[in-house]
């Protein structure tokens, strides 16, 4: 096996920041799409969070139950995290500290001893559903037990993050292919289940309910949407990626950067627009309105579209739980290392983490409802990620040039209430009236 040595990482590295700060400096002579590919990659990693199986649940949960109508509350999300993911490569950039060191440095010890414990709890939260996502794959696609898929799904985790050592342009190849795959397997099942259009365009854009339930699944939907674990790891992956101080560079650097969040965001809304719309096309269309578990959609695929359909699925699963349950565990070392100044090494990380992925396997759980209550979970680490990134993204002394506008502090105010409160309203409806 012919491994990079660590100058050869270096140079690999070294030869995309000279390029990019090339195109940052007046003479940067790239054209089109060109000068914008040494600036691609983060956005990416952080948005595999956004098509994780915890999606994948609650959007054909939606589809199925409600037709198109909740299309617009996945718009609206994915407008929302285009915002945070932002400001959170906004704050890498500006000051070459992640969130969790901001926070280690603002906040008292106490505060951050308890935000780092609430994060591990949801690093450990978001692992399940991503881990028990790709063993489901496993197993739909091999019909192979759930335990053994489980293993597969933590042998190949670890394959996957061993290119970390290679330096971040493999990394990030392998999990942009793994996110082209979920794509281009949404691409093809909304061709082939021929989804009504018009009904399409007209509940992207008009917010509509019917009754309490679709309110809690909308609920859902954005609390599978912003995740707390890819706003700490997104401020981490653009901290020390490109440095730059000149404030004209800054501003050059960021409006790249958007331009990748932009892209990466966009493509993860359409994956997940995808999803509720074969949900609808196929199981809402013909009166499966009870379809609710990840096997059940498998199984009904089938009948319906064609065994390729039920085939596709099983892949795109597959491909989802693989590269967010590696994205996962790389948030989960960042923020140990920013909240703490302490680090493990990944191997043992990944193996504390499936322990809990195993056991419910293992113990007979159902998967779906286990990812579905996994999301409940996120959603109280929202609050220390969310508010932290606005307190600091709003400071001129720590941003300088890259201060927010006063506009956009308020628009992400608002934003963070209104997450805040519809998960408040997931967890009571779960825990207080469910």
């Amino acid at each position: 096996m012919n491994e990079t040595t660590p100058k050869q990482r270096s140079d690999n590295h070294r030869g995309t920041v000279d390029s990019a700060m090339e195109i940052l400096s007046d003479g940067g002579g790239k054209g089109g799409l060109s000068r914008f590919l040494p600036f691609m990659g983060p956005a990416f990693i952080a948005s595999v969070a956004y098509i994780d199986p915890g999606n994948f649940a609650t959007n054909i949960q939606g589809g199925a139950q409600f037709g198109y109508l909740l299309l617009w509350v996945i718009v609206a999300s994915n407008l929302m995290a285009m915002l945070v993911q932002g400001l959170s490569a906004k704050l890498g950039i500006a000051t070459g500290l992640n969130l969790a060191e901001h926070c280690r440095d603002n906040f008292s010890r106490p505060t951050v001893v308890l935000m780092w414990a609430v994060m591990e709890i949801v690093a450990m939260a978001t692992d399940l559903a991503e881990f028990i996502g790709a063993a489901v794959g496993f197993n739909l696609l091999f019909h192979i037990p759930l335990w053994l898929a489980g293993i597969l799904t933590a042998i190949t985790t670890f394959l996957i993050l061993g290119l970390e050592r290679y330096g971040f342009r493999p990394l990030e190849a392998v999990i942009a292919a793994l996110v082209g795959v979920v794509s281009f397997s949404y691409l093809i099942e909304t061709v082939l289940d021929k989804p009504d259009w018009g009904d399409v365009i007209l509940h992207s854009v008009v917010p509509q309910f019917s009754g309490t339930e679709s309110v809690l699944l909308a609920t859902g939907i954005v609390g599978a949407t912003v995740m707390p674990h890819a706003i700490y790891l997104h401020s981490a992956l653009t901290q020390g990626r490109i440095v730059v101080k000149e404030p004209r560079q800054l501003k050059r650097l960021f409006s790249y950067e958007m331009a990748d969040v932009i892209v990466a965001m966009g493509l993860a809304s359409l994956v997940n627009m995808a999803m509720l719309i074969m949900a609808a096309s196929t199981f809402f269309r013909h009166g499966f309105t009870d379809v609710a578990t990840l096997e059940t959609a498998h199984q009904t695929l089938e009948p319906l579209l064609g065994k390729a359909s039920s085939w596709i699925f099983a892949v795109s699963l597959l491909a989802s739980g693989l590269s967010s349950s590696a994205v996962g565990t790389m948030a989960g070392q960042v923020m140990m290392q920013g909240f703490l100044k302490r680090r493990i090494p990944v191997w043992i990380r990944r193996l504390i983490t499936i322990v809990p992925s195993l056991v419910v396997i293992l113990i007979g759980l159902d998967p779906t409802r286990t990812l579905v209550i996994s999301q409940v979970v996120l959603s109280f680490g929202l609050p220390f990620a969310i508010i932290p990134l606005i307190l600091f993204t709003r400071r001129k002394s720590l941003m300088g040039v890259l201060v927010n506008h006063v506009l956009t502090t308020a628009v992400t105010c608002m934003v963070a209430a209104l997450i805040l409160m519809l998960n408040v309203y997931l967890v009571y409806q779960v825990f207080v009236t469910g």
